[in-house]
This record gives structure tokens, sequence and C-alpha cells, in this order.
């Protein structure tokens, strides 16, 4: 009988765990979600899985097990990451940052959400990690034509990583009018998320190859 992900209860699980823990992309999703609504939860939900791609395409093509060969390169991708995290670190902290509430502001462009939360994931290498040591536990070795399986499991992988991620920024949202109508909740949670995007980014700065 052919392999199928769907039918892999281990895989499941497995993927439903590392995508629903705490990490940079649900943190991004959450802020946009409070900041801007469910449309931009959505976008960002959608940028986190676009992100994805290039960190697939690696693992297939052996780009990424190229570059964790190459300290050089994985370091620069890291600290790449460490740096846009402490930035949006920063500009949780702004009146006018990533968690600015303004129901006069004009709303932000689709491709700008997008954009933005496909960087945080590019900038990832602990995705390219997964991909490259996590999937192929779960391609058996006796299969003639693994690409196949291994686009399968990442579509599987990258469908549930939208799925979550759109609840954390829907339910994010549906919190909105509450921080709205409390300016000291919105305070702690800028400093809440600032300090969790310099935890994450400390955690990111200390992955090893």
């Amino acid at each position: 009988m052919p392999f199928s992900s769907l039918s892999d209860p281990e895989f499941l699980l497995t993927s439903l765990i590392v995508v629903a823990s705490p990490g940079s992309g649900a943190l991004v999703t959450l802020a946009a979600g409070l900041s801007h609504g469910a449309r931009a939860a959505l976008l960002t939900a959608l940028g986190c899985t676009v992100g994805i791609v290039p960190h697939m395409l690696a693992a297939i093509t052996g780009l990424a097990a190229l570059l964790h060969a190459s300290a050089l390169a994985f370091d620069a991708i890291k600290y790449a990451g460490v740096l846009y995290l402490l930035y949006m670190a920063w500009t949780a902290l702004q009146d006018r940052g990533s968690l600015a509430i303004d129901p006069h502001s004009p709303p932000r462009s689709a491709t700008g959400f997008v954009i933005h939360a496909a960087l945080i994931n590019l900038l990832n290498p602990k995705l390219s990690i997964f991909f490259v040591a996590f999937l192929p536990q779960f391609i058996p070795h006796d299969t003639p034509r693994p690409t196949p399986l291994m686009l399968e499991l990442s579509a599987v992988f990258m469908l549930m990583t939208f799925i979550v991620f759109a609840l954390y920024g829907v339910f994010a949202a549906a919190m909105r009018d509450r921080v709205l109508s409390r300016p000291p909740v919105l305070r702690w949670m800028r400093r809440g998320f600032a300090a969790a995007f310099v935890g994450l980014g400390v955690k990111l700065a200390l992955v090893q190859r």
C-alpha cells in the first residue's frame, strides 16, 4: 500500500506539535490580528506559509545540506534572522510600530503583510533544519521516487501551518476591540511581544548546525 502522509498519525501529530509551538511566525500572526484585524491575520498566516517554500525547495535540491555544511552561510542566515527579530522587538514598542492600533489609520497593503511574514520564516534556519532532519524520517527507504513524497509531506505541513496560524490570528483579532478600549493593556502587550521577540532572537542565536 503506498505511503500517504494523511494516513500517518505520527507524522500528523509531530507536525502539529511543531507548528503549534510558539515561535516567530505564530507571534507575528498574533500581532497582526491584534493590530489590524482578521484580514491582516489571514494574510500574515499566508505569508508565514509562503516563507516555508524556500526551505522546502532547498531541502529537496540538497541546498540546505550544503548550507549546513558551511558554517559561514549558516551563521549569515541565522544572524540575519536574529537581527530581524530584534528589529521586530523594537518596532513592537513604538506607537507606530508593529503593534500600533489605530482604527483611523489607512489599511496596510495585502502584499506588505505577506512579504513581512514571509521574511520572518525565510530568515529562520530552524525551518531548513526541520526539512533536512525531520521530514526524511517519514520517507520509507524503499520509496522509488522520494521527491513526490517529500512534496506531499511538505504540502501537509504547510497546510497545517496556515490553519493553525490563521486560528491564532483570528482569535487575536476577536480580542482587538477589548485591547482598543484598554490602553494600559496594549502597553503591557507591546512589552510582552517585544520581550518574546527578543527571547526568540536569543534562542535562534543559540541554534547550532
